[in-house]
């Protein structure tokens, strides 16, 4: 099916039918895209911002994109590149949405105090755990257990759309090792937090 969908899409593109081409990928891809932006980001309201700025960012881009990969994981990379944007302008970093110093300190302490899954229940323990995770390997995890992606395909979301020729297999190898060393650590905090049994 994904072949299928790709090969219309470059149909699509060749004939520079761009809007269709915008629909079609967003009809095949956008829940999968926005379940994404969604898991890496700490709430509906930023996800459906930054999905935004996804849709955005396809419609400027479309006339460029070259096919050095598929639509799908091109979309993936204008998502993670969306979020970090998101993630770097100052009003939306964490601690910086009331405009007032002396409250912004007091949240970031009393956040700091009581640890994340102290405050939710047990699944929401879980994506607390997952949501104390720095982008990058928050991104890292989606994509491959939620998303089960292929270890190639995961590199060109982190690296960028280019054809990184050897570049992308070091990549790929980085990322296996960072995955298992991050895998390490959530059993080590899950442990800590009570959601698994074992020594922490």
């Amino acid at each position: 099916m994904r072949d299928a969908i790709e090969a219309r899409l470059g149909e699509l593109l060749s004939a520079g039918a761009l809007h269709e081409a915008a629909t079609c990928a967003l009809e095949a891809y956008g829940r999968e895209i926005f379940g994404y932006v969604r898991s890496i980001l700490d709430s509906d309201t930023d996800a459906n911002e930054v999905y935004s700025q996804v849709g955005e960012d396809l419609w400027r881009g479309l006339n460029t994109f070259r096919g050095g990969s598929s639509m799908k994981t091109w979309l993936y990379v204008l998502a993670r590149h969306a979020a970090a944007r998101f993630r770097r302008t100052p009003w939306n970093q964490a601690g910086r949405r009331t405009g007032d110093a002396q409250l912004d300190v007091l949240i970031a302490h009393t956040r700091s105090q009581t640890q994340p899954w102290l405050r939710t229940d047990v699944k929401g323990r879980w994506r607390a755990l997952r949501e104390t995770l720095d982008p990058d390997d928050r991104s890292l995890l989606v994509l491959r257990v939620d998303r089960k992606l292929e270890w190639k395909e995961i590199a060109r979301i982190m690296l960028g759309d280019a054809d990184h020729g050897a570049a992308l297999l070091r990549e790929a190898d980085r990322l296996k090792k960072r995955f298992q060393l991050l895998k390490d650590d959530l059993r080590r905090r899950a442990r800590a937090a009570g959601l698994i049994e074992g020594e922490p």
